[in-house]
């Protein structure tokens, strides 16, 4: 065996008739992409001019360890299969990184011809085919029989058309690529142009339903009941108007691609201050690597959430805080990103988000909707507003998805016994909500049954066709796993309220509801939270009264008291033991044996224990 150092190409060798050849083949090359037509006139070229029969062509996948057989020529050697690095000539070739010449096959180490062919004893070239340093792929050739002998000057011809080999595989790369990219190019573009029609459509329908409003209002009389009525038809329409731009617009969770944190905060600001009469600002201070004293990088996830907060808020200034100035600062520092939204508008009371759910109205659902996010991130949110005074929204998050970001997304299972319901769900889900994994949808209490069992998901979305038969299958399972329950319902009877009480269920949706509404109620389940119209939550308590036996607190040790006061009010399990100096293990370990003490089947069951238990102590009968 001979192994030659790949030479550099000359044509101290090449003949008259060689160099039509190579003429040729360049010839035949221009203009072509697809890359096995290529190699098979590149092979043949060869294979002629050396006046031989037979020859192949391998891709070689270096860095996964495997190549692939794409075209050959009278060899019979298992064209388009693919083999490890370690066997055949190709192995040989790329272990010792040059041109290998043998005087017969037979002495590779594990090659791919059979014995009885008449190329097992015939002497081969191998060459490797090379690009910007890397090898890409092997270039063989089988003299037709034992008598010939390959020479340096043979080798140097094969070199030749490696290098005209590796030009086609890159040239065939390229063009794939770039064909991808236009081919994405069009359906952005035809989906921005369906977009763009759909919106201008709905826009010109909210601009004729905020006009007759607006008429309706003047013509209304001073003090009638309807005025009430119309002012929170125009609040919806101005809503729905400003989520209608905002989506057009591009500023959907995949905007961010490419974009830094400021630079979509910074887009979001101009867009919502073209459409609104507000004076908006942002300021940015700090980088990571300033504070940090080296390159940080913030993890994508921590990007998405903390914009999806920034706009949340913003969205309820334009919405509902009648502010004229709004001010968003996004501050790095040694632990993490903390982004603040600051308004003059007329602010709030009770902006204590944790333990708002029983008056859970837009409002908030988007405070909880941003809570979840910052939860999710192992962060923190803060609010502080005084009415006439305005709000501040103060959200903390760490750089890096560590944390709730770090671990596997929450795994959803969608049911129900309408298609097109089940097939939005799992679209708005899955496009909205990058923490959100849809496992599966299903239509009926058996393939939910099944699939609970077999997926294991963290929480499950329904609808009120099912609820029912979903808590029966719980009981009849003996399942005693809480997941967290959302349900769709338009109008729930006392009798779905009750049940709910009993199926783990923390949030409602209507058909009504609007993307943001569904993902914040989804999200906030998933974490534990529970998020209820503040009617409907009402009606929950109540139908939980008369659908159960108030259980005992009675037996309650003292610091399982204080762990539950603090619930109660809305503090989550790293605020508690941080309060009462205790570890977060510690903290879950009292909830779950209150859970058991009490029978209460979660959280918001035992919270809601605890109001009932104060109100009947302060009013006795």
């Amino acid at each position: 065996m001979q192994q030659l150092p790949t030479p550099s190409v000359t044509q101290d060798h090449t003949s008259p008739s060689q160099l039509d050849r190579i003429t040729e083949l360049a010839g035949d090359l221009a203009g072509q992409f697809d890359l096995v037509p290529l190699l098979e006139r590149v092979l043949g070229h060869a294979v002629a001019l050396l006046d031989c029969e037979s020859g192949s062509i391998s891709i070689v996948h270096e860095a996964e360890g495997y190549y692939r057989k794409e075209v050959d020529q009278g060899v019979g050697c298992h064209q388009g299969q693919t083999f490890p690095l370690t066997e055949g000539l190709t192995g040989q070739i790329v272990a010792t990184h040059g041109t290998v010449i043998l005087d017969r096959y037979a002495s590779v180490a594990i090659g791919h011809i059979d014995p009885a062919d008449p190329r097992w004893g015939s002497a081969v070239i191998g060459v490797p085919i090379a690009w910007d340093g890397a090898i890409i792929g092997t270039f063989a050739i089988f003299s037709d029989g034992p008598g010939r002998v390959f020479t340096a000057a043979d080798a140097s011809l094969v070199e030749l058309f490696a290098n005209h080999a590796a030009i086609a595989i890159m040239n065939s790369r390229l063009h794939q690529a770039a064909a991808a990219k236009a081919r994405e190019a069009a359906v952005a573009g035809e989906r921005e142009r369906a977009v763009q029609e759909v919106h201008e459509t709905i826009a010109r329908s909210l601009g004729s339903l905020l006009l007759h409003l607006d008429r309706a209002d003047r013509t209304t009389p001073g003090g009638s009941p309807s005025i009430q009525h119309i002012d929170s038809a125009r609040v919806l329409a101005h809503e729905a108007l400003f989520e209608t731009r905002r989506t057009v617009l591009g500023l959907a969770p995949s905007s961010l691609a490419g974009s830094t944190l400021e630079e979509a905060v910074r887009r979001e600001l101009d867009r919502v201050g073209n459409s609104y009469p507000i004076d908006l600002t942002l300021l940015v201070t700090g980088q990571p690597h300033e504070v940090t004293g080296e390159p940080h990088e913030v993890a994508p996830v921590v990007v998405h959430q903390l914009f999806m907060v920034i706009q949340e808020a913003v969205a309820n200034v334009v919405a509902h805080a009648r502010a004229t100035t709004c001010r968003v600062g996004i501050f790095y520092d040694e632990a993490g990103l903390t982004s603040v939204v600051e308004d003059n508008g007329r602010g709030f009371e009770r902006p204590d988000i944790e333990s708002d759910a029983g008056t859970a109205q837009g409002r908030r659902l988007g405070l909880h909707g941003m809570a979840a996010r910052a939860h999710y991130l192992r962060g923190e949110l803060h609010v502080d507003s005084t009415p006439g005074w305005g709000t501040s929204i103060r959200a903390q998050v760490p750089y890096s998805s560590n944390g709730d970001a770090s671990r596997e997304r929450w795994k959803v299972i969608v049911a129900g016994t309408q298609p097109l319901v089940r097939a939005g769900l799992v679209r708005l889900l899955e496009t909205s909500e990058p923490s959100v994994h849809v496992l599966g949808e299903h239509a009926t209490i058996e393939d939910l049954t099944e699939g609970v069992s077999l997926l294991q998901p963290d929480m499950i979305v329904l609808d009120e066709a099912l609820l029912g038969q979903y808590a029966e299958a719980q009981v009849a399972s003996g399942d005693t796993v809480e997941r967290p329950v959302v349900v769709v319902v338009d109008h729930p009877t006392d009798q779905q309220l009750a049940t709910a009480a009993s199926s783990g269920v923390r949030g409602f949706i209507s058909l009504s509801s609007t993307p943001a509404e569904v993902a914040r109620v989804v999200v906030a389940a998933a974490r534990g939270d529970a998020l209820l119209d503040g009617a409907i939550f009402t009606r929950l308590a109540e139908a939980r009264q008369t659908a159960e036996a108030t259980p005992s607190t009675a037996h309650l040790t003292v610091r399982e008291l204080e762990v539950r006061d603090l619930l109660a009010e809305g503090l989550a399990d790293k605020q508690i033991a941080t309060r009462l100096g205790i570890s977060v293990k510690t903290v879950e370990k009292h909830v779950g044996a209150m859970l058991r003490k009490t029978g209460a089947r979660n959280r918001t069951m035992l919270v809601t224990l605890q109001q009932n238990t104060s109100q009947a102590t302060a009013n006795p009968t």
